[in-house]
């Protein structure tokens, strides 16, 4: 249930979803890879299943989506602080930068959702509901 108000919110959240995939591919596969291939790749689907699991949800413009795709940014947040201390420093602050965006946007879209809507329960005074 995307509302026009919402695309803007969906759009920001998947281009911050899509750049994490992105630098964590870079930094799995050309900044610092692993020796064989197979476990390269396995690795990679293991660090962003987050975000691939967090896609339907924002896509949906469902107000869980948003909330999950928060809890999925904090863990790259932190990965990127921690690559600020190793010798990588600009591909640490870009994900840790844009884990912030991510949660910042998702946030700012779990407010603009009125109550009741987006996967939420309604409320106890919310006259759609009906007790069966």
């Amino acid at each position: 249930m995307s509302t026009p108000r919402m695309a803007g919110f969906q759009f920001l959240a998947l281009i911050c979803v899509g750049s994490l995939f992105a630098l964590t591919g870079l930094r799995q596969f050309f900044v610092a890879p692993l020796p064989n291939e197979l476990p390269n790749a396995l690795w990679f689907l293991l660090q962003v299943s987050p975000l691939i699991a967090v896609l339907p949800g924002v896509l949906r413009g469902h107000g869980r989506g948003f909330f999950y795709a928060m809890l999925a940014a904090m863990p790259y947040f932190v990965h990127g602080v921690i690559a600020l201390t190793a010798g990588s420093r600009g591909l640490g602050m870009a994900e840790s930068g844009t884990a912030i965006a991510l949660l910042a946007i998702c946030y700012l879209a779990l407010r603009r959702l009125p109550r009741g809507v987006g996967g939420e329960p309604a409320s106890v005074d919310d006259p759609r509901r009906r007790d069966s």
